[in-house]
């Protein structure tokens, strides 16, 4: 079998070349790939045993995070081809032995419109405070969404930008604006630490890789309220449920405050998810609340189960419900209407749009 370095390289140019977004090598099991949302094996690699997995891990880790593996079982970092593209990587132990999983992220930033982003997205570039969240599962392209805007402020603006994330993914190269990327473990110890020192970096922008826990999250609103723009992940379906889940991960003594700190900064939230197409790619599906009055005052007095109807009604304001973003594709016959049905959070609400299609 050939040796780990080389082994792993090829997988990589292999999955690069097939347009793979994922990497999973585990024991016992061939390398898979995931072509277009599909799970793909590669059998000309051979069934990996633990020695080679182990190996191959190890390859591509510095000798701290070959330590900090071991010692703590799991490691996100990335890995880079030159010229080619970079994996965010992650390794973890199942059933006592190593595997990894890797996602695939572009050398270049792609542009708010060649990813089909509604065009909502480029206003998001042109605010100077508030909070912006993107949400959705993982692998729904939110950190490819947040990339695009990110380069839009940096060829269009003379700001500082100033990322936190866990590992770095796009890499974004000065413009106009100076960007300061951190990596958690090589640049900064920890996320809080991270956020407790980014007001004193003079930042115009702040990027946080994802909101894990309350305290990145207070973090997240003190820094938007103290006159900064502010963009983090989440990992939420729809943007009422963001604001429930934001809320509810703090103490109960704490959620009357949250609700009004966060009523008062957050400018949008844009739920997504890339939904297979009929012709084998995928396209990406979007719902958009933006933070109006009458949206501020259901957050504050605690009616997010109202959000919906202000998002339903408001499209003229730019906002719509992730099922009126799969009923355009299905009439546009991007996707059809079983594979949209799948995607809908309201499905009776999609079949009606659809009018029985």
């Amino acid at each position: 079998m050939e040796k780990a370095e080389e082994l792993i390289n090829k997988l990589l140019s292999t999955a690069v070349g097939a347009d793979a977004s994922d990497i999973h090598v585990v024991v016992n099991s061939y390398p898979i790939l995931r072509v277009m949302g599909k799970l793909v094996s590669v059998s000309t690699e051979g069934v990996m045993n633990e020695d080679m997995v182990m190996s191959m891990i190890t390859s591509v880790m510095s000798q701290s995070q070959k330590e900090l593996f071991l010692k703590n079982l799991e490691l996100d970092f990335s890995i880079q081809i030159p010229g080619k593209a970079r994996f965010r990587a992650n390794a973890y132990f199942q059933r006592g032995t190593p595997a990894l999983s890797l996602r695939f992220i572009p050398d270049k930033v792609p542009t708010i419109d060649e990813l089909g982003l509604p065009g909502i997205c480029h206003s998001f570039a042109k605010l100077k405070q508030g909070f912006i969240l993107v949400t959705g599962p993982t692998g729904a392209g939110k950190s490819t969404t947040l990339a695009s805007v990110i380069d839009e402020i940096n060829a269009s603006r003379q700001e500082h930008i100033i990322t936190v994330e866990d590992p770095i993914e796009f890499i974004h190269e000065n413009k106009k604006s100076i960007i300061s990327q951190r990596e958690l473990g090589g640049d900064t110890r920890s996320w809080s630490n991270a956020l407790k020192s980014v007001l004193r970096q003079d930042p115009n922008i702040v990027y946080i890789g994802e909101m894990r826990d309350p305290e990145t999250m207070q973090a997240a609103m003190t820094v938007a309220e103290t006159g900064h723009l502010v963009f983090a992940t989440l990992h939420t379906n729809s943007a009422s449920q963001s604001i429930e889940r934001i809320v509810d991960s703090f103490p109960e003594e704490q959620q009357s405050q949250v609700v009004l700190q966060l009523s008062m900064v957050l400018e949008a939230v844009l739920s997504q998810r890339l939904v297979p197409t009929i012709s084998g790619k995928r396209a990406v599906a979007t719902e958009i609340m933006v933070v109006t009055p009458a949206v501020r005052n259901n957050i504050r007095e605690g009616k997010t189960f109202q959000i919906d109807n202000v998002i339903q009604t408001s499209g003229n304001l730019g906002m719509r419900l992730i099922e009126n973003s799969l009923a355009e594709l299905v009439n546009k016959n991007v996707i059809d209407k079983t594979t949209a049905l799948e995607y809908a959070i309201r499905p009776t609400l999609l079949d009606k749009l659809l009018g029985g299609r």
